[in-house]
């Protein structure tokens, strides 16, 4: 008896760790797209996903019939809006595993804790655990603010190519906070070989006059993504950065891990 040919059909779709292979080709488009900025077009995608023409225009097909990925009028194909709620979704979902992490570094450092996210060409915030102190940093879980004058947009990007930084810099610009903030990209990649240089980042009065904030990434996030405290400038000096660095390295390093096992800590 001939094999069916909706088995053969399910048996071709598996993929060699049991998965679908057509559900993991298509996420890793999205991902590619994600990658390449936002839109891509289908040579694009064929050249480095390997995939031949016709299986990424099936792929596509049911992408955009499902809302997340719309074509443009120039034919080329971009990431749509229902992705949006997923990312959302998933940002919160971050912010709460975060969150026993940074109630720790409040324990440990005594200053605002903070986690951010890389979406886009901002920075923003997913998370935070405010001080016990009296006078203490807040930062709205939600805000956006640009990368170039915070410490967690240097922890981030000091992890990126120099071009990719410089073409984000062009793209956003480089507005002053306050007089201290970085403003000409040249000065930015120097503070970011700073940050790969010393393992954290800075924020110096730069974002707001009078307060600091040090950060560093989370190693191998899922999406890039850094911790951070905040505190006065007369609370987060030179003295108790050397205290407070190892900490934060140690934090990160802890959430890395939970995140590798997605599941929040006990």
């Amino acid at each position: 008896m001939p094999t069916s040919s909706a088995s053969t059909t399910d048996s071709a779709r598996s993929s060699a760790n049991g998965g679908v292979q057509s559900l993991e080709r298509a996420f890793d488009l999205l991902e590619r797209m994600a990658d390449a900025g936002g839109e891509v077009g289908l040579s694009e995608l064929s050249a480095s996903s390997g995939l031949p023409l016709p299986t990424i225009h099936r792929l596509m097909r049911t992408l955009v019939a499902c809302g997340y990925v719309r074509q443009q009028p120039n034919r080329r194909y971009a990431l749509g809006p229902r992705l949006i709620r997923l990312g959302e979704s998933a940002s919160r979902l971050l912010g709460t595993w975060a969150r026993p992490y940074l109630a720790r570094l409040v324990e440990e450092t005594g200053e605002t804790a903070n986690m951010a996210l890389l979406d886009g060409d901002e920075i923003v915030y997913v998370a935070q655990v405010p001080s016990k102190h009296s006078m203490r940093m807040f930062t709205e879980v939600g805000r956006r603010v640009l990368p170039h004058s915070t410490g967690v947009g240097k922890a981030l990007l000091a992890g990126f190519p120099a071009e990719e930084v410089r073409a984000l810099l062009h793209r956003t610009g480089m507005p002053a906070a306050t007089e201290k903030t970085i403003t000409t990209p040249d000065g930015f990649i120097t503070a970011l070989e700073d940050v790969r240089r010393q393992g954290y980042a800075i924020d110096d009065n730069e974002q707001e006059i009078g307060v600091r904030c040090l950060a560093v990434s989370v190693p191998d996030s899922p999406t890039a993504a850094a911790i951070s405290i905040s505190g006065p400038a007369g609370r987060v000096t030179e003295a108790a950065t050397d205290k407070i660095v190892p900490v934060l390295q140690q934090v990160a390093a802890e959430l890395s891990e939970a995140l590798a096992n997605q599941s929040p800590a006990s």
